[in-house]
């Protein structure tokens, strides 16, 4: 049985005519192949890369990250306009976060979402206004919360009963009146994996419709809390705005219900935009969703006679996403011989599930491509994996690589620039790759990769004047240039 016509060979995958073409919608703007065949990204050559920073590595496109925040931006602003709103776009920073990150989407007019201390530490060290931030969670802490307060965080999004007392005994001690957002499961959700899904009844996060009314009763009660809005969640890698004028539908019904006890000048729809992974994959244009979502508020506003509020979105994946390639190199190459006597060839790389989970997680897909040189060789069908002990460590399940792959090839992932630096782990003892931002022809370190030393020393049972030592650079931790 040939590949093409075997389950082991999803639908939407087909043998390209030629292994070597970068796909315009997955990939940043600026790839492209030099007349050596090897790839160039944000006109740094994958070469320089892998010398100067080793592999694996995280590769960041600064001029892509911009243009797609500027893009969400203009495209919600203009949306908003066309109904004499205003809307005010937040970088979902569980995406990606760094302090040179936050000051690209800052720069760029976009507030930031944060969902951790540690993700508000690292927005205020970026030098991000505390009232241009958003704070999310299911479970912040007490500390979490005198922190936001203390620092003058511009909104919180209340997620539980007992946080509204929490943030209210907190405020009050502050002197202080904390503007607070109430999340609500609006019973709609993504055609997504059940674990992207977030609006469901079932699940962690929010208050139900009824629930969320309560909510508001009593945050109104309470002189140190300031109800500006609702807000909703319908799930991640959304490919259209059906979803939303769903979920709109339904928090209006509630934001038109509760403008009797007073003003709401703010409605969050939440993110999700979707991104291409693959050649197939079919988003629509960040304009037309903006407008869809917009419209679909502004029309179930006119249906109850009430006036429209301003708009809130978090968009993060469709920001960061495409801008992000992970750069491997081949480790070990082999053919085996699959289910239907289908031949599959397992190419080996030096990274895998602890820097990308999401395959494993949500068994999401990926594409490949040799970057180190063209081939003329046959498309052969190959999965790519990591060096880690599981079965399940698979980077790309399926894609057809030039059948001449081999040993000390450059490989590389595009479209991980979300979910990918955020997840890693240190499976195996192996040290985080580090992040570099390309653009204009150079590459500079934003975030340190983790070294041998790094992870021994946080080991308390390593002395600190005995046991091994490897610097940073060598062949034991390859992730020592910081220029």
């Amino acid at each position: 049985m040939s590949a093409s016509h075997s389950a082991l060979v999803p639908e939407w995958l087909t043998a390209p005519a030629e292994a070597n073409e970068l796909v315009a919608s997955v990939w940043p703007s600026s790839a492209h192949r030099a007349a050596d065949g090897s790839v160039r990204l944000g006109g740094v050559s994958v070469f320089d890369l892998r010398e100067r920073f080793g592999t694996p590595l995280y590769v960041l496109d600064e001029d892509e990250v911009r243009a797609h925040a500027q893009r969400a931006r203009r495209a919600f602003e203009a949306a908003a306009d066309r109904h004499g709103i205003r809307a005010r776009v937040y970088y979902a920073g569980k995406a990606f976060l760094s302090t040179e990150v936050v000051r690209w989407v800052t720069d760029e007019g976009l507030a930031v979402d944060v969902c951790t201390r540690g993700e508000l530490e690292v927005a205020l060290a970026a030098g991000a206004d505390p009232a241009r931030l958003g704070f999310h969670g299911n479970n912040k802490s007490v500390s979490e919360l005198e922190r936001a307060v203390e620092v003058g965080i511009g909104s919180v999004v209340l997620d539980s009963p007992i946080e509204i007392e929490r943030l209210a005994a907190i405020a009050d001690r502050r002197g202080a009146v904390q503007p607070v957002l109430v999340r609500v499961r609006t019973g709609v959700h993504a055609e997504t994996h059940a674990f992207l899904a977030t609006a469901h009844e079932d699940q962690k996060f929010g208050f139900s419709l009824d629930g969320a009314a309560a909510a508001v009763a009593r945050i109104r009660e309470l002189p140190s809390l300031r109800f500006v809005g609702l807000h909703a969640h319908i799930g991640s890698q959304i490919f259209d705005s059906s979803g939303f004028r769903e979920s709109a539908a339904r928090l209006v019904d509630l934001h038109a219900d509760l403008l009797a006890g007073g003003d709401i000048p703010l409605l969050n729809v939440g993110g999700g935009f979707g991104i291409s992974y693959t050649s197939v994959d079919d988003p629509r244009p960040i304009e037309e969703i903006a407008d869809g979502i917009v419209d679909a508020i502004a029309d179930e506003c006119a249906v109850r006679g009430i006036p429209v509020p301003d708009v809130a979105t978090e968009p993060g994946r469709v920001i960061v996403g495409q801008a992000g390639v992970t750069l491997y190199e081949v480790g070990t190459v082999k053919t085996v011989t699959a289910a239907e006597g289908v031949e599959r060839t397992y190419v080996s790389v030096d990274g895998g599930m602890s820097d990308n989970a999401r395959p494993a997680l949500y068994g999401a897909d990926f594409s490949a491509r040799l970057v180190s040189r063209a081939s003329g060789a046959a498309p052969a069908l190959s999965r790519v994996v990591g060096h880690h002990c599981e079965s399940g460590d698979i980077v790309v399940d399926a894609e057809y690589l030039p059948a001449d792959v081999t040993p000390g090839d450059l490989l590389a992932v595009p479209a991980t620039g979300a979910y990918c630096f955020s997840l890693a782990s240190n499976y195996n003892y192996t040290p985080r790759p580090p992040v570099v931002a390309v653009r204009d022809g150079e590459a500079r370190v934003i975030v340190r990769g983790e070294t041998i030393d790094d992870l021994l020393a946080r080991d308390a049972g390593v002395a600190a004047s005995t046991g091994p030592s490897f610097s940073r650079g060598t062949a034991a931790s390859p992730h020592g240039d910081t220029e």
